[in-house]
């Protein structure tokens, strides 16, 4: 048995507890909390740390398999150009990719997360995965704009389900992005979802051309689908207020959500997701530095805590970041959003996630039975409980 304290420990589920006292086995799990009132006096085997004791992080939302792509895209494109540059480089950057993917779960791991909610629309993170002590949920996710292309882009993305869960993992078929699949793929995909009880994620609203495309069928994201893509847009219905209106159709309430990104997210459309969605299953996941990497534009967080969403973090992939660690995910929000405690930034990037991700039985608060992986972060301003620009995670269990 071990027993570790620290100036403070953030539970994940409460207040924070100054000089607390964390007991737990040797494996990691979690046997007890005890809050000394502040005092702390010195006790035999006792681990004592200056910095913060936190749960392991849980990223809701990366792609694993673009991590060859790392600094081969520059930054500020635009999410139709940064699409454009993805779909030119991902086939034709290959060397090697494998070793790329295992290097970035490794560092995953390193920085203190314990679970994933990973994109793919292949196989080819598959190993990685299957040999890692990270828990991923793999979103494979289905693209076809073109209603001819439905059957063919499910059956694959099927399939690809098919071998994640042949290795024990869990899998669930998704939607790209409002912009990328059709009408009868998205009916595909609700009624296996329904069927299946399965989780659901999205690409949801991160540019502002995906308003115009919904709005006029016109601008950067139509030039990209015509220019990159090849596809033919002649047959496809504007008018739409909001693609996240249009998209709240085809998915069904009663399956757990996480829209992603939500950069150019307005109030009208959250009114809408408050009409038509339940608040327990619906999740915000927030990836601001991919946003300013991509777009150079945060998302409304402020606007989310008001409408007491749920909130949880994720890094996107290193084709859009420069790294996949949480705590820097936290720090940019914490420097553009300074009113945010960190207590309230640590609680998204660990027990909501975990609620995002259905694992909460397991990750995202320090509760007896839990075996969450415990993190220490340092280089922390404890008086007034903000990272700093040298604050880093050190994993402990």
């Amino acid at each position: 048995m071990r027993k570790i304290s620290a100036t403070y420990i953030f539970p994940g589920n409460g207040n924070a507890v100054k000089n607390g006292i964390l007991e737990c086995h040797d494996d990691g799990t979690i046997i007890n909390l005890t809050d000394n009132g502040g005092q702390l006096k010195e006790q035999q085997g006792l681990e004592y740390y200056s910095g913060i004791l936190v749960p392991g992080f849980i990223n809701a939302h990366c792609h694993l398999e673009l991590s060859h792509l790392k600094n081969k895209i520059s930054e500020k494109l635009g999410l139709s150009d940064f699409l454009g540059s993805v779909n030119r480089l991902r086939y034709s950057e290959t060397e090697n990719s494998g070793e790329f993917a295992e290097k970035a779960d490794f560092r995953l791991w390193s920085e203190g997360t314990v679970a994933v909610g990973d994109i793919s629309s292949t196989d080819e993170t598959l190993e990685t995965k299957s040999k890692s002590k990270i828990f991923y949920h793999t979103f494979v996710e289905a693209f076809g704009f073109l209603p001819s292309r439905a059957e063919k882009a499910f059956e694959l993305a099927c399939l690809t389900e098919t071998m994640f869960r042949g290795k024990g993992l869990k899998a669930s078929v998704v939607p790209h992005s409002p912009y990328s699949v059709s009408e009868p793929l998205f009916k595909k995909i609700t009624h296996k979802a329904k069927t299946e009880n399965t989780i659901l994620t999205i690409h949801n609203q991160e540019s502002r051309a995906e308003s115009r495309f919904f709005q006029n069928g016109d601008g950067p994201l139509a030039e990209h689908m015509i220019r990159n893509l090849k596809i033919d847009i002649s047959g496809w219905n504007t008018g739409y207020k909001s693609s996240l209106k249009y998209i709240l159709s085809f998915l069904p309430v009663e399956n757990q959500l996480l829209l992603v990104h939500n950069t150019f997210t307005a109030e009208r459309d959250l009114e809408e997701l408050k009409k038509q969605r339940l608040h327990s299953n619906t999740f915000v996941v927030l990836c601001p530095n991919a946003n300013l990497f991509i777009e150079n534009q945060l998302p409304p967080v402020s606007l989310f805590r008001e409408k007491r969403l749920n909130i949880c973090i994720g890094t996107d992939s290193l084709a859009s970041n420069h790294q996949l660690s949480v705590l820097a995910e936290i720090f940019t929000l914490q420097q553009n959003f300074p009113e945010i405690p960190l207590e309230e930034l640590l609680q998204w990037s660990c027990l909501n996630g975990a609620r995002a991700l259905q694992i909460e039985d397991k990750s995202g608060s320090f509760e007896p039975g839990k075996k969450p992986g415990i993190n220490l972060i340092t280089e922390v301003d404890l008086q007034n409980l903000k990272l700093t620009g040298r604050s880093k995670v050190t994993k402990l269990a």
